[in-house]
């Protein structure tokens, strides 16, 4: 063999060479490294809360229930109005009012707790008042009850009873009781033909106010009450509209009276309790 040297190449093929990656091409397996680290680790948590069903605070208990006793449960229940009757109705106050007023009827409703009474001043005029209403400076309608009312006197409570110093009537035993006044929705009530004078004679007419505003007329007996009977009303009936027409100020109230004239029929809405009945009166001529 020769003397002389061997000759290497200078450099590596290029498919021998190691290649270099870009910062690029690192991103998404950067990436994907992250993402299999998040799935590795929620997974340990998932079967940790399987294995472990405890809070990271211990056992959770439920608060236990708290049973009122039986004194509790009566005192709770007594206080406790359904009907809302106590504010209205009330008992009667010991204090008995030294107003020159006097009390002669109750309208009292059930269904809302209030109601509104007929009451008359020192000049004698009748008005009707609602729970509320201001009856004189100072003294207003603070309650209703079956026999009296309760007024408010500057922050007093006192009670107006009935006024029953009268005799009371005696119906006559050949008279007939009045057929029943139908509800709403049925025929009207007919109360047969009754003159003029035994109308006004024998009812009584009073406008009711609400808010200071007249909604209606309350018509109580007067006389033996026959003639209040015999035209199908009862004590406490508001009449509300005459022929149609809604009685909804003071001069509606008081051409009520005027038109009881002979020949005239009149077709009225009257508010019972919390209902609403039609009456037909026929004046005779």
């Amino acid at each position: 063999m020769s003397g002389s040297a061997v000759r290497l190449p200078r450099a590596l093929p290029a498919w021998l060479r190691p290649r270099r990656k870009s910062p690029r091409a690192l991103a998404p397996l950067l990436l994907a490294g992250l993402l299999g680290f998040l799935l590795v680790w929620q997974a340990v948590r998932l079967v940790w809360a399987l294995i472990v069903p405890l809070s990271p605070l211990g056992a959770w208990q439920p608060q236990a229930a708290v049973i009122a006793s039986p004194a509790e449960r009566r005192a709770l229940f007594a206080s406790f109005d359904p009907f809302f009757r106590t504010g209205g109705q009330g008992a009667a106050n010991a204090t008995v009012t030294a107003l020159g007023l006097t009390l002669y009827g109750i309208n009292l409703n059930e269904a809302t707790g209030g109601g509104s009474a007929i009451i008359a001043g020192e000049d004698g005029v009748q008005s009707s008042y609602a729970v509320g209403d201001e009856i004189a400076p100072g003294v207003k309608l603070a309650g209703v009850a079956f026999d009296h009312v309760l007024l408010d006197r500057g922050g007093a409570r006192e009670s107006l009873f009935l006024d029953q110093s009268g005799e009371a009537a005696v119906a006559a035993p050949a008279t007939p009781l009045p057929a029943p006044t139908p509800e709403v929705g049925a025929a009207p009530a007919t109360g047969g033909e009754l003159s003029p004078a035994a109308l006004k004679a024998g009812v009584g007419f009073a406008p009711r106010t609400e808010d200071g505003r007249v909604t209606g007329v309350t018509v109580q007996s007067q006389g033996d009450g026959a003639a209040f009977r015999a035209a199908g009303l009862r004590p406490g009936d508001v009449i509300r509209g005459v022929n149609g027409r809604p009685i909804g100020s003071a001069g509606d109230a008081a051409a009520l009276a005027g038109q009881l004239t002979p020949g005239a029929r009149l077709s009225l809405e009257v508010e019972r309790g919390a209902s609403v009945v039609p009456i037909a009166i026929f004046v005779s001529k």
